[in-house]
């Protein structure tokens, strides 16, 4: 049974598990799945002041939190217990592409050449690490969430504005993959 938890799961198994926890939060109380939203949720509780978007009852969106300390343990024990101790298999044409732009150490989860504490200091590092955590994090509260709340939630839910936010994901995420990130990547 470990062996079948150590490998990857394929989409047909790993994609209804993921959808069925929409119906599964509406039918046990009415429960909106997000995580972005749980950012709210700590500086409500951590940090109560005259900010009127942290004056709301944020109790009542306490099991969410419990949710995403659920995805960090859960995160944390598949680290530690269910490593995979084979190198990451990529695509070769995207190996040669990235040994281009100096990336060619695929020992670990991402590579080091882009995701360290070293590269952190460098432009490139600053700019993929910081400018874009600010960008997804400005993105989500703009949009009004974040992908799982938005591609899960709400499109099953047939929300409108979580269509038009999925499409601006996807089509975001395609510009940045094909033509911002090798601009950053070159330097």
């Amino acid at each position: 049974m470990l062996e079948v938890i150590k490998q990857p799961w394929p989409w047909y198994v790993a994609g209804p598990m993921i959808g069925l926890t929409v119906p599964a939060l509406l039918i046990l109380g009415n429960k909106h799945f997000g995580i972005s939203a749980n950012l709210r949720h700590v500086c409500a509780s951590c940090f109560p002041g005259n900010v009127p978007f942290f004056q709301y009852d944020y109790k009542r969106e306490i099991w969410n939190l419990f949710f995403v300390a659920g995805i960090v343990l859960g995160g944390a024990l598949a680290a530690y217990f269910l490593v995979n101790p084979a190198p990451i298999q990529i695509d070769p044409r995207l190996a040669q592409e990235l040994a281009t732009y100096g990336i060619n150490d695929f020992s670990g989860m991402v590579p080091t050449q882009l995701y360290s504490w070293d590269s952190l200091l460098t432009a490139r590092g600053l700019i993929m690490m910081v400018g874009g955590g600010f960008l997804v994090g400005f993105g989500s509260r703009y949009a009004g969430g974040c992908t799982s709340g938005h591609s899960i939630m709400g499109l099953s839910a047939l929300q409108w504005p979580s269509l038009v936010a999925t499409c601006c994901f996807i089509a975001g995420g395609f510009l940045m993959a094909n033509f911002i990130l090798p601009i950053i990547l070159n330097n």
